[in-house]
């Protein structure tokens, strides 16, 4: 299982055509697919709701995209997942 821990920038864009800049602060490869957990990017001096979203990343015609998980188990395995491995980091930290 490969993690990233950090913060990177995407831009996506909803089947409206309306775009969305998100700040992924980790990925995590499980059982052969990628997942980003992610918030909306904002400005220093913007107040905002920052409600992490957890996407899946799946191929669709020969393109990848960013899906939400519509799974319930699917989505709380990873979640529990980046959890555990957010507090592993954390704990390494402090040593």
């Amino acid at each position: 299982m490969a993690d990233n821990f950090g913060s990177d920038y995407i831009t996506i864009v909803d089947e409206d055509g309306e775009e969305f800049e998100l700040e992924v602060l980790m990925s995590m490869e499980y059982n052969g697919s990628v997942y980003q957990a992610v918030i909306p990017a904002v400005d220093a001096d913007e107040e905002a709701d920052l409600e992490v979203s957890i996407l899946k990343n799946v191929e669709e015609d020969g393109e990848m995209i960013l899906c939400a998980i519509e799974d319930e188990q699917e989505l709380e395995t990873v979640y529990n997942l980046m959890m555990d491995a957010l507090y592993e980091e954390e704990e390494d930290d402090e040593e």
